[in-house]
């Protein structure tokens, strides 16, 4: 079974797989401003799923728009409340979008979650040592 099966199709007739696969593509390609279309356009048709979301996040992110990446792991994390990685991506969105405070919250519930992770406690103190 393929992922996201039983999912609508746009009007177009694309599923929301070959949305995935075309924005992961251009996620992975390094064109992040443009993978955002398609992983938008399946996240409205499939919002409950967490990875369409992370990976318009994660291109959100790297296009520089961290305001909507921190909606899109704010979605993850609330549906999936002790995913390590969508803290530290929205911890890491809201600290680049102006919000330290609550930036501090995700990155220490991350590097809590996953101690092991080096990255994830040196963005943890990183923003502890600036306020």
């Amino acid at each position: 079974m393929k992922p996201f099966e039983g999912q609508p199709e746009t009007e177009g007739g694309e599923s929301v797989y070959s949305l995935y696969r075309m924005g992961m593509g251009l996620l992975e390609a390094g064109d992040f401003a443009q993978a955002t279309i398609p992983l938008a356009k399946a996240a409205r048709l499939a919002p409950e799923e967490g990875s369409i979301r992370e990976a318009l996040g994660r291109a959100l992110f790297r296009s520089s728009q961290y305001a909507e990446a921190a909606e899109q792991f704010e979605a993850i994390v609330e549906r999936y409340p002790v995913d390590d990685y969508a803290h530290f991506c929205l911890g890491r969105a809201l600290s680049l979008s102006g919000r330290p405070e609550r930036a501090r919250h995700h990155l220490a519930l991350a590097s809590n979650l996953r101690p092991e992770r080096r990255d994830y406690r040196i963005y943890r103190d990183r923003l502890r040592r600036a306020s």
